[in-house]
């Protein structure tokens, strides 16, 4: 499937909103295969998938919204993590125990940069629940002790507070990918 050139590279996509409704994880393996990512592989019906790039990079994130955006008619935000960056997260968890005993409610936030103290501070003064939150690369993790439905840390407050766009994944979910593009 790769060759020397190509890794392995997780791709997700952030807020799937189309003129027609969902996006259907079929047609996203289709619009990965026709941007040139043939072999892609589907994860979870929430827009993740595995391709074969060169790099994971600004470039290949913009070149697949573009794709998503001519095949699909709406503008999708892709963000986009290899395999060494997918393990350098799962192996940086600050939260093992939760991790074990509650991923449902252990939360990755790939973000497009590094988070600055002074943002990570400014959003952890806005936490007013049980949430507590933690840096790594290019990530921010969130542990919801009480659940995600009812918390007020939710994606805006995340994004106004660390000035950066994001996308959220389950501990479960990011274990996964990392499982996947770490055997590919």
């Amino acid at each position: 499937m790769g060759s020397r050139n190509l890794r392995p590279v997780g791709v997700f996509l952030r807020a799937v909103n189309l003129p027609g409704g969902r996006l259907l994880m079929a047609d996203f393996k289709r619009v990965l295969a026709d941007a040139g990512y043939p072999g892609a592989q589907t994860v979870v019906a929430t827009g993740n998938a595995v391709i074969w790039a060169k790099a994971a990079d600004v470039k290949l994130e913009t070149a697949i919204e573009a794709a998503l955006a001519r095949d699909l008619g709406g503008a999708i935000e892709v963000f986009v993590r290899d395999r060494d960056e997918l393990a350098a997260i799962v192996a940086g968890n600050p939260f093992p125990q939760m991790a074990e005993q509650e991923p449902g409610h252990l939360v990755v936030v790939f973000l497009r940069g590094q988070p600055s103290a002074e943002a990570v501070a400014a959003l952890q003064a806005r936490i007013k629940g049980g949430e507590v939150i933690a840096v790594g690369p290019r990530c921010l993790y969130a542990c919801y002790f009480d659940g995600i439905g009812t918390s007020k840390l939710q994606a805006a407050m995340i994004e106004r507070a660390l000035k950066d766009r994001g996308t959220a994944r389950n501990w479960n979910t990011v274990r996964r990918m990392a499982e996947l593009t770490a055997a590919s």
